[in-house]
Parts: C-alpha cells; sequence; structure tokens
C-alpha cells in the first residue's frame, strides 16, 4: 500500500479548520498548491479524500475547482504549465491568420517615386533590416511599403501606433473566449512566426511602452514569458516604421501628439529613408489615373508646387500634400466641379490659410476666379 503521508521535507500547508472555513473560501489556486505540496503534480482519488478530510471540507466542491486539471477518472494533472501550452494552442479570439490572406492588393493608379525602390530592394533580399521612414504627412509613405509589398507577393501586417499601445497590443495576451482564458498572438509575434514584413505607422506617436520591441529590432526574436515559449523570427520577417517626425518630437507643433523616441529604440533602425513630396510631373501621372482633365490635373500640381515652395520658405504654416491633391481629384470626378471640388478639400484649413490658398489658385487657372464667389457671398 502506498504511503501517502506527507514527507518531513515537504512544505507545511495550513489546515482550513471548521471555523475558518465559513470564513475563508477555498480557492482553486490554494487546493493546488497544498495537494501539490503533499502528494506532488499528479494525484488521485484517494489523494483528495484524505486532503479533503485533514481539512474537513467536500469532496465534490474539491473536485469540482480542479476540473480543469483532470486528466481521467480519479486522475489530476496539477501542473501549470501544460495548462498554459494547452490554452497557446487552443483557437484565438479571431480566426488564425494561417488561412488569411495578408499580401496587400495591387492598386493599378499607384505610381512609384521616392524611396519606394530601396524600400523594395530591402523587403526583396528577404534580409532582416529595419528602416524608418520619415516625411511630412500625405506624401505616401505607408502606401509605398503596402504596393512593394504587393508587388513582391509579400504578407504585411501594418500596426497604426497610438499613446495607448502596449506590449499586449503588440506581443498578445490572454483573451476570454468561449467562458476560457486563451493566449492570442499579437500583430508582432504574427509577422515574426510568419516572416511577414512588420510595418509600424505612425510610430512617432508612441509612449515608451514600445519598448518591448528591443529585442525584435535586433533580430532576435521575442520569449513570451506568459506561456513560457520563445518565437523565432521566420526568414524574411522585417520591420518597417514610419513617422512624420524623426522621432525627436514636432517643434512647430503640426504633428500634435508626436512624442520624443527613446534613443536606444531609433538606433536599432540601420536606415532612415526621407519621404519628400513627388516632383510635379510624377503627381500629375498620380491625378490624371483619377480624373480625365489632364489640363486641371497640371494645374493642380503647379497650383501645390508654389505652395510647398513658400512653405519650406517659411512664408506659410501649411502645405497641400499629394494626399490633399488626389481628394480634390475624386471631388471633381463626382461633382465635375473645379471650384467646388478645390473649395470643399481647402476648407479644412483655417480661413485665413483658405482663403490665400484659393486666391493662389485663381493666378494659376484662367478658368476659375474665386474671388467671384466670394463676392457673391458676401452680397
Amino acid at each position: 500500500m502506498t504511503d501517502h503521508s506527507a514527507p518531513d521535507s515537504a512544505p507545511l500547508c495550513p489546515i482550513i479548520t471548521t471555523s475558518t472555513k465559513d470564513t475563508m473560501a477555498l480557492s482553486s489556486d490554494y487546493i493546488r498548491t497544498s495537494l501539490q505540496a503533499l502528494y506532488g503534480d499528479n494525484v488521485t482519488g484517494s489523494d483528495i479524500r484524505a486532503w479533503c478530510a485533514l481539512n474537513e471540507t467536500n469532496y465534490q466542491t474539491v473536485t469540482k475547482r480542479l476540473d480543469q486539471f483532470k486528466v481521467s477518472r480519479g486522475k489530476w494533472d496539477l501542473t501549470i504549465q501544460e495548462k498554459l501550452e494547452e490554452n497557446y494552442t487552443a483557437p484565438s479570439a479571431i480566426p488564425s491568420l494561417e488561412i488569411q490572406n495578408l499580401i496587400p492588393p495591387k492598386d493599378p493608379q499607384y505610381v512609384p517615386f521616392g524611396n519606394f525602390s530601396d524600400v523594395k530592394k530591402i523587403i526583396k533580399s528577404g534580409e532582416f533590416y529595419p528602416c524608418f521612414i520619415t516625411g511630412l504627412s500625405g506624401n505616401g509613405k505607408t502606401l509605398s511599403v503596402e504596393q512593394a509589398c504587393a508587388s513582391l507577393n509579400r504578407e504585411l501586417i501594418r500596426v497604426n501606433i497610438t499613446i495607448e499601445t502596449d506590449e499586449d497590443d503588440l506581443i498578445g495576451g490572454f483573451r476570454l473566449v468561449n467562458g476560457e482564458t486563451v493566449w492570442h498572438n499579437g500583430p508582432v509575434v504574427e509577422a515574426l512566426s510568419r516572416g511577414a514584413v512588420l510595418l509600424l505607422d505612425e510610430v512617432d506617436l508612441a509612449s515608451n511602452k514600445i519598448l518591448c520591441l528591443q529585442s525584435i529590432l535586433e533580430g532576435k526574436g521575442v520569449f513570451l514569458k506568459k506561456i513560457g515559449k520563445y518565437v523565432q523570427p521566420v526568414k524574411g520577417f522585417n520591420v518597417i516604421a514610419t513617422a512624420n517626425t524623426k522621432g525627436k518630437g514636432s517643434e512647430d507643433g503640426r504633428f500634435i501628439g508626436t512624442n520624443v523616441l527613446n534613443e536606444a529604440f531609433l538606433e536599432r533602425f540601420p536606415v532612415t529613408f526621407e519621404q519628400s513630396y513627388p516632383p510635379s510631373t510624377v503627381e500629375q501621372k498620380i491625378l490624371t489615373a483619377l480624373c480625365s482633365d489632364k489640363d486641371f490635373c497640371k494645374r493642380l500640381c503647379d497650383w501645390a508646387d508654389i505652395i510647398r515652395k513658400t512653405f519650406y520658405d517659411g512664408g506659410i504654416e501649411e502645405v497641400i500634400s499629394t494626399r490633399r491633391l488626389v481628394h480634390i481629384a475624386r471631388a471633381y470626378s463626382i461633382w465635375n466641379d473645379k471650384q467646388k471640388a478645390i473649395e470643399v478639400c481647402v476648407n479644412r484649413f483655417d480661413d485665413e490659410t483658405k482663403q490665400a490658398f484659393l486666391e493662389l489658385y485663381d493666378k494659376v487657372d484662367a478658368d476659375v476666379d474665386f474671388t467671384l464667389n466670394a463676392e457673391e457671398n458676401d452680397s
């Protein structure tokens, strides 16, 4: 007969008497650790009955609390690690990304320019070589990465960074699925395990919580401490970050909410690309793919070019981006009205800047007269 009495070296476990049983609920964790201390990781029904006798509690209550550890009739495995591994392999909170196509669709109207070819070469090489792309808003930083992946049939996982982004958002964490706690991979772990390109969009909006990416930016993978699992990067995995600043904050206040990023974090990006607005000829190609009026597209590009030169010289505080020109071209395709298309798309600026932009367009396009509209509104 097996002697199940506690060995002399076993840790002492408190015994809940009838006087304390009414005021102290028996937690599953207490029951499990107490049984482990007395009988080891694997216990039988006889062990539990003996423990219940010592603690003056009900056998059915205890076994119900240990239901998640039951392996067969009359046998329980109390090890935590195996339960964590089981949770890890259980269904995720959303359908598995393994059955999803993460290759971005090709945009037939996309016109390559700027750093597109360099970014494409890095992705095509399959080497782990993180890069940082900085530039003013609306100049195609994110789109260039998406289309580079699309042209190479490479999977891309895009994460839009905010001040609230933390380790749980990036690496992953436990989620409640059908009443059970299940480990769910974050986008970083998915990209690592799939050999996909990870795009950290607007990374300069982040707080110091993204420092959890330090080892990942060194190409070393990540240890998931909550489930005791190490994820190695699959070949092809890479990290590309986009930002409106260089991670030093926005001195002029144009990009409110951007933060000064940790120097050690920035130093882990070997190269930084400075993305400018495309030349006027390239912008005309972009707009003519959306608008059949080539003359109007040329006027828009000339107008934007003058505004940008004035902006860079410090004459104005706002700029017309390539994205804003695309908005105007699409608005024109809807209303077939140049004045309305321009006006509704520059309404986002303050009144003084808006008026200056409209008056400037009058000078580059004789077919449009915003001053006439202003006089009619005044009357």
